[in-house]
């Protein structure tokens, strides 16, 4: 029965975690590259190099003497966010959307005082938050104000558009939704939605929200299929650049649509999960393998690559 399962699951072209784990990111993804992406000030310098926007770095705290200063590098920020170095799926963050004489705002309309946010500064720079559990420095970075195009479809928070790149080829795409569930975030393990998009034009398709298909936004109510992701050449080039960034074969990238600058990168995954799949109602494994036999030629340049995934994926 099981091997019946696994024949289906394989021949509907899902990727699993095992086969991810094994042929993907072990295969592809060398270790000794692992802190460019796991390493949120690492990432961005890498970016800058490339001419990638990133989210404006205030401030990196390494060490917990540096939180006597806190209030003195808050002076004047009236918006901001509080993330660990190396967190990830949004453990950490925190949204500062505005302040009064005595609290910060988060963007969920909670307010918090000065110490709150040194306590959990120092929670981030003792690893709490981190991939391994190690110790860890907080970054303090600007706040991104989302583009209107999924405003519809959103509750607080901000969207973020998610691309499988392989071998510097764009596979798979989704953009995260965040819920009330979700508590204004876009993870879908915490509750957000994820809407499949169309490589070649970038239009949303259909959508999953705690593993099951839907149509609507739980919150607004709003359809979340047949939205334009606007910049979706930029995006798919920024992309399409991940592995020339890092050197690594198999990676997430997420960018976020800020209402002035445009596409701005957020982050990169070494080990992007795989709901995107049902996002897309898909299956990763034969586009993994339908690159796989691509042209030779294509994938030294990265805008042949990108043309490429637009017309065969």
């Amino acid at each position: 029965m099981i091997g019946q399962a696994f024949r289906q699951l394989k021949e509907a072209g899902v990727l699993g975690i095992n086969n991810r784990n094994a042929e993907y990111i072990m295969g592809y993804n060398p270790r000794s590259r692992y802190p460019l992406v796991d390493n949120k000030v690492l990432t961005k310098r890498l970016a800058k190099e490339y001419g990638i926007p990133t989210p404006e770095l205030y401030h990196v705290i390494e060490h917990h003497g540096s939180l006597k200063n806190l209030k003195a590098m808050l002076e004047g920020l009236n918006e901001f966010v509080v993330k660990p170095a190396r967190g990830s799926g949004g453990s950490g963050i925190v949204l500062i959307a505005e302040r009064t004489e005595q609290h910060f705002i988060t963007q969920s309309k909670k307010p918090i005082t000065l110490e709150y946010l040194s306590y959990h500064i120092s929670d981030i720079l003792s690893g709490i938050f981190s991939l391994q559990g190690q110790e860890d420095h907080a970054i303090i970075e600007s706040l991104i104000h989302p583009d209107q195009t999924f405003a519809a479809v959103t509750y607080q928070g901000v969207p973020d558009v998610r691309i499988i790149v392989y071998r510097g080829i764009p596979a798979m795409a989704m953009v995260r939704l965040p819920t009330k569930d979700s508590d204004g975030k876009a993870n879908l393990h915490r509750g957000a939605i994820g809407a499949g998009i169309e490589l070649s034009t970038g239009k949303t398709i259909t959508a999953v929200h705690k593993s099951q298909i839907v149509t609507h936004h739980p919150d607004t109510g709003n359809p979340v299929s047949g939205l334009q992701v606007p910049h979706w050449d930029t995006m798919l080039s920024i992309a399409g650049l991940a592995t020339d960034m890092t050197g690594l074969g198999y990676i997430g990238v997420d960018i976020v649509i800020d209402r002035d600058q445009g596409p701005v990168l957020l982050e990169l995954n070494a080990r992007p999960g795989l709901a995107i799949q049902m996002a897309n109602k898909h299956g990763l494994l034969k586009k993994l393998e339908h690159i796989d036999a691509a042209p030779a030629d294509i994938f030294a340049i990265p805008e042949k690559r990108i043309a490429w995934a637009r017309e065969n994926l």
